[in-house]
């Protein structure tokens, strides 16, 4: 269960930083935060992090369905 929230989360996460990402670049507008520097910034950082927990999203999910099958099929 665990691994499924952490793989949802940081594909939310990967998602809001390429966002914040291109609105703190200008290339999305209509937004308070379109141009200011600083989310151009923050942006890279809240997608690294969701690049993170998907990873480990990932592995626990492997490792689950490794346990549930009784050891590794290589």
């Amino acid at each position: 269960m665990i691994g499924w929230l952490s793989l949802a989360g940081g594909v939310l996460l990967v998602g809001m930083g390429a966002l914040w990402t291109l609105q703190g670049l200008g290339v999305v507008g209509g937004s308070v935060m379109s141009g200011a520097t600083q989310w151009a910034v923050i942006g890279p950082i809240v997608a690294v992090l969701g690049i993170w927990l998907v990873v480990r999203g990932v592995r626990r999910v492997r490792a689950g369905n490794r346990r549930r099958e009784g050891g590794s099929s290589r």
